[in-house]
């Protein structure tokens, strides 16, 4: 699932081509009877009221909060965004093709932007036509992303009431840091690090990178960390969703850019998916494991990681 710098990468990309264009058309194919009622385009008798305020009105601004990207409009309603497992946006000029069985529509990129024809940008679901005749569209194989639109004045205390603060807030102190990792002491520190309602947006990936550049084991509970250990995860944390936002977010799987391009952060893992290979750590001479942490895996060293 992309995370907060796969998320930041798309919405620091979405801000330069967007403001102060509009969405002319919406088309989708996202439809699911499971999500009746839900609030999301892919209810479709929630698509047309969807319409009637997403389109025609100019983007005033694109921010992010969470795993969620904003997309704040002139007439006060906000098109949220989140691209759940498989998602990303990409911006360019599509066609739409029928498939070779007559009965389905593939959306395919028609400018020179090779980066588009990347196997992993052809599953288009959603397709916003802009006011400059561009495309931005939303590629996402399994279908689980959702797309819906509030009012601007309202999203904080309706869709994103649940999230804690945003980790690479210059407000957000270490001492705050400390207080939010003490509401579920009895958690394993992993789990505690990937809740929302603790800390916004880190997921699986950065979890790990933190946790092992801080030297701590993802399995050990929350209160069993020292001062001086959450004092080094603070660190890790800010430098770990930096360096992810530096290299342009993590492609290990379907995530890419707004070009359809791969980030770089998964060439710069020291334990996620490298299970059995050697630690990086210098002078280290342990085997990366992985283990279920939550229902999550958690990759660590056993040695320098305690």
């Amino acid at each position: 699932m992309p995370e907060l710098p796969e998320v930041h990468t798309t919405v620091t990309g979405l801000r330069k081509v967007l403001v102060g264009l509009s969405m002319k058309s919406v088309w989708s194919d996202m439809w699911s009877t499971a999500t009746l009622g839900k609030n999301t385009i892919k209810d479709k008798t929630y698509f047309p009221y969807f319409k009637k305020y997403a389109l025609n009105q100019k983007v005033k601004d694109v921010r992010r909060r969470a795993k969620y990207i904003l997309i704040d409009l002139e007439n006060s309603f906000t098109i949220i965004i989140h691209m759940k497992m498989t998602g990303h946006l990409m911006y360019g000029v599509y066609k739409q093709n029928k498939k070779a069985n007559g009965k389905e529509w593939a959306w395919v990129p028609i400018d020179d932007n090779e980066a588009l024809l990347d196997p992993y940008n052809r599953h288009i679901h959603v397709v916003f036509t802009l006011s400059n005749d561009r495309h931005l569209a939303f590629c996402d194989s399994r279908k689980f992303g959702s797309i819906t639109i509030l009012k601007t004045s309202t999203i904080d205390s309706d869709r994103l009431a649940h999230l804690g603060p945003e980790p690479l807030e210059e407000t957000f102190k270490e001492i705050n840091f400390i207080e939010r990792l003490q509401r579920f002491p009895n958690r394993p520190i992993k789990q505690t690090l990937m809740d929302q309602t603790v800390i916004a947006g880190i997921g699986n990936i950065y979890s790990d990178e933190m946790l092992h550049l801080s030297h701590i084991q993802p399995t050990r509970v929350t209160k069993s960390l020292k001062t001086v250990e959450k004092k080094l995860l603070f660190k890790a944390m800010k430098k770990v969703l930096g360096r992810g936002i530096d290299f342009g977010g993590d492609s290990m799987s379907d995530y890419r850019n707004i070009e359809g391009k791969r980030g770089k952060f998964q060439e710069k893992h020291l334990v996620y998916l490298r299970t059995n290979q050697k630690c990086k750590t210098k002078n280290c001479r342990g085997i990366i494991k992985k283990e279920k942490v939550g229902g999550r895996s958690a990759h660590y060293c056993p040695i320098c990681q305690k």
